[in-house]
């Protein structure tokens, strides 16, 4: 007789409360239904997957050692969340996530009471962490707080701003270290995963703090057995640094041993003071296709979970990304005082093959913004020309080194800014939404904004030849297909074009990715369309005869209307004493949230559709034509 099959454990769990209730030995088996889940719910729609995958037993024991949410849980970045969520009573909505209407890609305070701090940017849990630490002291409570963050994050001086801080403060803070790519530490084996035991016990803990009451009365005998216990910890462990700041250092552990993280977690939850957990994960776990891959298979599109084999995208031009990538290769190769800068974004920015090409020249300085544009500005100083592959949303972190460090200089810097305007499934913390309008305010800087991928590489050329900093940002995706000349083709700076010679009555000045909209616009209402290319500096000489030979003008851009390029044609015109109406036409005063590109084209108000009624609405082609100026 076969024996009948279990019920599923994962099925019973719609909160971390269901999750306590289990007793310890089913543990295991709850991590091995939640990673199969987490294979199969994200395969049809795609999503971030191999973090996940090395933070299933983490987040199970996380959960059950710690009474969420009245504990605070904080994780970094959320790539490694979807665990987390699925825990806490969203399984039955995860293959949503990152559509319209669905689950948040990362974790949002709107979303859940378990979600304690939203999150999207990576290097903010200890610091958040931190604030909600002191708060809890400050009321009398005994909540816990624990933050998770990655090694990859861990490379953010934010992190360690917030670790030296902690450090120095009597608050009751757990910080635990991700590592799932052996980046602090290579080796995790009996005799650490004995020591992490051993020194979170309560017998150590006592004998530690007994002894320092003791020595504290004899400063030299206190230094001397500070320094001796350090030290010694720092033979067997790589632990010595997060002691001199002022943590308490556990590990590393082995974060897929459930049995042992429990142990760890549940005798570090009673230990005062900050304490730091050092946990060694595997990226990708329990899914062979992410194990070997965990790059790929870090954020992957639809793929089939049996096979493994991922759904190919419909063939059509390069991204925009590949673009660049191509550009700067060329570039390097014509020139060797081309220098490539990326903050931990190399494959995002299409920067792999000029690694292989030119290793010498391609610094990735980890998530560290603010870093890599005070490093081009140094080696702009002395003669090279730094080219800084950043995306618009990342680019927000380094704006004071923009500012102070380059464009106060007046150095040669080239920002090549990707994912500019609304970027899709990552949502509101990643939309590319204000760049032109932190840009255009800053001295010294060009900032342009091309319509297509062609014209996406002469604005680079452009940028490179410059005597001062400049900036091309272009969208997420592929581009429209068109042709792409590598020929090197510097454009006028500040030279906008006219695209569509319509009527007197409506100009539409577009500003890069809505030259598609505003043609079709033309044709239907007859417009003038101008393909503007340059934000900074404006073509005045453009604006001021379009601006004097039609009866209305609408601007178009794919940025935040407050401040973008749409209130610089406005400022010109005001200026300048020219009465046209104006409608600018971009991102509205509010996030946009995650859903597909046409989602978030449709709910910034910017889809074709929209567009027209609104330009109906305002300006109605009669009504145009009985305002047209004389002559």
């Amino acid at each position: 007789m076969e024996d009948s099959p279990r019920a599923s454990l994962l099925d019973s769990i719609e909160s971390p409360a269901d999750l306590r209730a289990l007793p310890r030995a089913e543990l295991p088996r709850l991590a091995a239904e939640l990673r199969d889940f987490l294979i199969h719910a994200v395969g049809p729609m795609g999503g971030h997957l191999a973090a996940g995958l090395g933070t299933v037993e983490l987040t199970i024991a996380l959960h059950y050692v710690f009474d969420t949410p009245w504990d605070r849980l904080v994780w970094d970045v959320g790539h490694q969340a979807y665990p987390h969520k699925v825990l806490t009573g969203r399984r039955e909505r995860l293959g949503s996530i990152k559509q319209k209407g669905g689950l948040a890609p990362f974790p949002a305070r709107a979303e859940s009471v378990f979600d304690n701090f939203g999150v999207g940017h990576s290097s903010t849990s200890i610091s958040a962490a931190l604030g909600m630490a002191i708060a809890s002291r400050h009321a009398g409570s005994d909540r816990r707080v624990v933050a998770v963050i990655g090694d990859g994050a861990m490379s953010a001086g934010l992190a360690w701003e917030a670790l030296n801080h902690a450090g120095s403060l009597d608050v009751d803070l757990l910080v635990v270290l991700n590592d799932n790519d052996m980046s602090i530490s290579e080796n995790v084996g009996a005799l650490s995963q004995y020591f992490a035991r051993l020194l979170s016990g309560r017998m150590y803990s006592h004998l530690r703090e007994g002894s320092k009451k003791v020595l504290r009365t004899m400063p030299v005998a206190w230094e001397l057995a500070r320094r001796s216990e350090v030290h010694a910890k720092g033979m067997v462990l790589p632990g010595t640094l997060f002691e001199e700041l002022g943590f308490n250092y556990i590990g590393p552990v082995d974060g897929h041993d459930v049995d042992g993280l429990l142990t760890t977690l549940g005798n570090m939850r009673s230990l005062p003071g900050p304490q730091f957990l050092h946990v060694v994960t595997q990226k990708g776990r329990g899914y062979a296709p992410a194990e070997a891959d965990p790059i790929a298979w870090h954020g992957p599109g639809p793929y089939d979970p049996v096979s493994g084999t991922m759904v190919r995208e419909t063939p059509g031009g390069p991204t925009y990304s590949q673009v660049f990538g191509e550009w700067i290769c060329d570039a390097a190769e014509r020139d060797p005082r081309v220098v490539a800068i990326t903050p931990a974004m190399r494959e995002g920015s299409g920067l792999v093959a000029f690694e292989q090409r030119f290793p010498e020249r391609y610094f990735d300085v980890a998530i560290a913004e603010q870093h890599a544009v005070t490093l081009a500005a140094g080696l702009a100083c002395d003669g090279l020309r730094p080219v800084v592959a950043i995306y618009s949303t990342f680019l927000q972190r380094g704006y004071d080194q923009l500012i102070h460090d380059v464009a106060l200089q007046r150095l040669p810097v080239v920002f090549a800014i990707d994912r500019a305007g609304l970027v899709g499934g990552d949502g509101a913390t990643h939309q590319g939404a204000f760049d032109l309008s932190f840009l255009r305010c800053v001295p010294n800087l060009v900032v342009m904004a091309p319509a297509d991928e062609n014209e996406c590489r002469q604005m680079l050329d452009t940028a490179l030849v410059l005597d001062q900093p400049a900036a091309v940002r272009y969208p997420r995706g592929r581009g429209l297909g068109v042709a792409i000349s590598r020929e090197v083709v510097p454009l006028p700076l500040g030279r906008g074009e006219l695209r569509r010679r319509g009527g007197s009555g409506l100009a539409i000045l577009s500003f890069g990715t809505m030259l598609g909209q505003a043609l079709a616009l033309g044709g239907i209402f007859d417009a003038t369309v101008v393909n503007m290319r340059f934000v900074k500096p404006l073509d005045e000489e453009l604006i001021a005869s379009i601006a004097g030979s039609h009866a209305a003008l609408v601007t178009l851009e794919e940025n935040a209307i407050a401040g973008g390029a749409g209130s610089a044609v406005l400022e010109f015109l005001r200026q300048s004493g020219n009465p046209v109406p104006v409608h600018i036409a971009g991102i509205p005063d509010r996030y946009i949230e995650h859903g597909s590109r046409d989602d978030n084209l449709a709910a910034a108000g910017l889809d074709l559709a929209t567009l027209q009624v609104m330009i109906d609405r305002l300006w109605r082609p009669a009504q145009l034509s009985r305002a047209r100026p004389a002559g």
